[in-house]
């Protein structure tokens, strides 16, 4: 099993930055894949940006460009710098560990962007 813990959300005017963590409870470099998905109101929760354990990132159409995916494997920890946000933004993130043994999803964090 994998515990992670999201940090970082928060609020932020239209065109500004958030970087957000996520910490996971045992090496990542063993992990599969590590992404970052978020859930609007109303909406299904989507895909933001996903890196596999050899280094693969793959992003939304929406973030290309905007976001950036990276990790500190000697931290365990995978991080999400949000660029040039938009309110379309705004949702609740969330941090998952894909695993031979099943996905695993952290509590989430609030990020608000404002117009």
């Amino acid at each position: 099993q994998v515990q992670l813990v999201e940090s970082g959300g928060g609020l932020v005017q239209a065109g500004g930055s958030l970087r957000l963590s996520c910490a996971a409870s045992r090496n990542i470099f063993s992990i599969a894949a590590m992404g970052w998905y978020r859930q609007a109101p109303g909406n299904q929760r989507e895909l933001v940006a996903r890196i596999t354990s050899g280094g693969t990132t793959n992003y939304a159409d929406s973030v290309k460009g905007r976001f950036t995916i990276s990790r500190a494997i000697a931290k365990n920890t995978v991080y999400l710098q949000m660029n040039s946000l938009k309110p379309e933004d705004t949702a609740v993130y969330y941090c998952n560990a894909e695993q031979g043994t099943g996905n695993y999803w952290g509590q989430g964090t609030q990020v608000t962007v404002s117009s």
